[in-house]
């Protein structure tokens, strides 16, 4: 690792997920133990006692049955195979399909959770620790996965989509992929993309295929498990929290006692619970399940259900059923043998708003663990750092505080007013001295001049600044621009530039990188420098 930063550095983050990373004591309350490798030894004696032994074989049956037309690495089917065993348990981080993966942090997330299962292998050599990866098959919001950048482009599946993302059918992407064809450039590497996702979403009937396809290429050779958990068998696991959310509805009653207790000690609570937490699912369709007048309603269609036929469709059709973003989590954990969840700061906020939750249903609650997060650049990049006397965290601030920082530092004039207003502040002393002898309508009006007069200095001093902006623009620009480029559309570009990019610059090779220097237990943000592939001919971010 070249350098990290504190989260709070980054002025990125919220108050509620930094108090949960230096574990202050008013977050201690939303979770159970703070992931640390001491801390395992107490979750796997919770997970061990309390879950359900027999969803093991339920969950390597699935497994297997969804790899058997993939090729399936030595190391993949070694980890589904000791699932059947009582002694291993999964260290788990999911995501949405994102077309071609989405943003950089998937990667982050996958590699926190391989790291985490080799360093606690080395803790506790008695059991084994399976990374899974967890599709969220059953989300329904197609805009949000149905793009990704690329440079300065988005490349988009401009298709209309309803109900679950998984089940979509990828038969419209050949467009996109020529999209896509048309904006690399003429590399070995660039081929190589090509035929990555070729292979993916133009060979294989679904998204769910398309991406645990993609994802077996890119991390199967390190023995990630990828998890397709709408199954009918998957869900038979779950009826009887399907059955107690449905009859006693404690996930909103649980979480919205939560939330108060959040509000009380000044946090935002990051999902408001519905009074069901599942939605219905059936050919195109998911629409959230709604109580009233004891009869289930299943929102903008014609279905409804008394309670015996909501129960029945519970027992016959499981897979009917599919939990919202409260309920997911609960579902996660009652069918895997799992110890912590690996995500980004905001999924674990709304993960602290269900401990009680868990412990309504029973369930012991995982750890909650950060991913990695990272800002990757260059040599050259450093080089150009280095020239304008820049420090990555400098880049961290907003554009105009970024410019205004780097006007005093090569303006040739003093910007700062400090001596001028103690100055001033010394003046008025006498005065205020002089008015006490008289009446208060005095020193008001002392009081008041005062105030103006160093009003009148802040304006001259922002008057410069501005001035100084405009003379230094050249000087300054090169510093924006640099900004810019680290951090695209003003965000962190872990939360926008696609691994595509990455690859173009070094081949599969960048993931070795980001596994050689990412340290699970960290917690705190990563400043890489990379190198570009000499093989490659692409002039990629990391190279510009």
């Amino acid at each position: 690792m070249d350098d990290c930063l504190n989260y709070e550095q980054t002025q990125l983050f919220s108050n509620l997920f930094l108090d949960y990373i230096n574990q202050k004591s008013s977050v201690s309350s939303f979770y159970n133990r703070f992931p640390n490798l001491q801390n395992f030894a107490a979750q796997i004696q919770d997970k061990q006692s309390q879950y359900n032994q027999k969803h093991r074989a339920v969950l390597v049956d699935v497994l297997n049955k969804q790899y058997q037309d993939f090729e399936t690495s030595k190391q993949t089917q070694n980890h589904i195979n000791q699932l059947s065993q009582s002694n291993t348990f999964t260290i788990t981080t999911g995501h949405q399909l994102n077309l071609f993966t989405g943003p950089l942090y998937t990667f982050y997330k996958i590699i926190t959770v391989l790291k985490t299962c080799e360093q606690l292998k080395t803790q506790y050599p008695d059991f084994n620790f399976v990374p899974l990866f967890w599709l969220a098959s059953e989300d329904h919001d197609f805009e949000e996965i149905n793009h990704f950048h690329f440079k300065d482009k988005t490349i988009s599946w401009p298709k209309k989509a309803s109900g679950a993302v998984g089940e979509l059918d990828t038969n419209d992407l050949k467009s996109v992929f020529e999209t896509f064809e048309d904006t690399l450039p003429k590399t070995q590497l660039a081929e190589e993309l090509k035929n990555l996702f070729k292979q993916a979403y133009l060979k294989h009937k679904n998204l769910s295929e398309a991406s645990i396809y993609l994802y077996n290429q890119l991390f199967g050779s390190k023995g990630l498990v990828i998890l397709e958990p709408n199954h009918k068998k998957l869900k038979a696991c779950f009826k009887n929290q399907i059955r107690t959310e449905l009859l006693e509805q404690i996930t909103y009653k649980e979480v919205t006692q939560t939330s108060e207790h959040l509000k009380s000690q000044n946090y935002h609570e990051q999902v408001t619970p519905r009074e069901i937490n599942l939605f219905y699912k059936d050919n195109n369709l998911r629409e959230r399940l709604i109580l009233k007048d004891n009869k289930f309603f299943v929102n903008s269609t014609q279905l409804e259900f008394s309670k015996d036929e909501i129960l029945n469709e519970v027992e016959t059709h499981p897979e009917k059923f599919s939990p919202n973003a409260l309920m997911r989590p609960l579902y996660q954990e009652v069918l895997l043998p799992n110890l912590s969840y690996v995500g980004g700061a905001g999924e674990l906020a709304y993960w602290l708003q269900l401990q009680s939750t868990f412990e309504a249903f029973e369930i012991p609650f995982p750890m909650l663990q950060m991913r990695n997060s990272a800002l990757l650049f260059s040599e050259k990049t450093k080089t150009k750092l280095d020239k304008l006397d820049l420090k990555v965290a400098d880049l961290f601030q907003s554009t105009i505080d970024l410019k205004n920082q780097q006007v005093k530092k090569i303006s040739k004039i003093d910007i700062d007013f400090t001596p001028q207003k103690e100055h001033l502040s010394q003046q008025f002393k006498a005065l205020y001295k002089l008015a006490k002898q008289t009446d208060k309508t005095f020193l008001n009006a002392v009081a008041a001049q005062e105030k103006k007069q160093h009003n009148g200095l802040n304006k001259l001093e922002k008057r410069l600044l501005k001035a100084q902006r405009r003379q230094l623009a050249d000087q300054i620009n090169r510093s924006v621009k640099l900004q810019d480029k680290l951090f695209p559309k003003q965000n962190l570009q872990e939360r926008i530039v696609n691994f595509s990019e990455l690859y173009l610059a070094r081949g599969e090779g960048f993931i070795e990188f980001l596994y050689e220097n990412f340290e699970p237990f960290d917690f705190s943000f990563s400043v890489l420098k990379l190198k570009t592939n000499p093989k490659s001919l692409n002039q990629s971010f990391v190279s510009n």
